[in-house]
């Protein structure tokens, strides 16, 4: 449907996934990968439940760790679309894209390699050329991995200069709090 530009479609089958979950008495939903958020709002907007997102729980974090300009890493559809940018301006964060070249070789290696579980020493060498590109031309303060396969490429990096915002393991622990949140105050109740 991305390749396609069928986003009406897309925001129609994750709204149908998020209303069966609602019929069944789920309290709040999340959508666990970051490109499907280029439609997050309409089917936010769509949805009886609230649902829990990726890319706003990575905003709030970087913004309590006191970063004002990150890296975007992700599929060519992440990185183009404007969701992460809006979210992260909202609370004053700029968002740094890689350059078209790099977004290309990003999104090439991402199809090709990554969503095959393949995880080369040779893309991860590649990407890390960027993000130190990313570090010393433009600045940014961390890299927000925003392709749930990027954090098993960069496990074990041993270059502490720059961090990487791995929005899995940000978005489980927004996911858990909700949980702990929710169940707080049905104990209350």
């Amino acid at each position: 449907m991305l390749n396609a530009g069928r986003l009406p479609d897309l925001v129609e089958y994750l709204s149908g996934g998020v209303k069966v979950l609602a019929r069944a008495g789920v309290d709040f939903a999340c959508i666990a990968a970051n490109t499907p958020h280029i439609v997050f709002d309409d089917v936010q907007r769509r949805s009886t439940v609230p649902l829990v997102s990726i890319v706003r729980a990575t905003a709030d974090y970087a913004q309590t760790r006191g970063f004002k300009r990150v890296g975007l890493l992700g599929t060519g559809f992440t990185m183009g679309a404007s969701f992460y940018p809006d979210e992260f301006a909202r609370i004053g964060i700029a968002v740094i894209r890689p350059t078209e070249a790099e977004r290309a070789l990003i999104h090439r290696k991402y199809i090709d390699e990554l969503l095959k579980n393949r995880f080369l020493p040779d893309t991860r060498a590649e990407i890390l050329r960027i993000a130190q590109r990313m570090a010393d031309e433009d600045g940014v303060q961390a890299l927000v991995l925003a392709g749930t396969e990027l954090p098993l490429l960069m496990r074990d990096r041993q270059d502490p200069r720059l961090d990487f915002l791995d929005t899995t393991a940000i978005h489980v622990e927004a996911i858990v709090r909700k949980l702990l949140d929710d169940s707080d105050r049905s104990l209350a109740q």
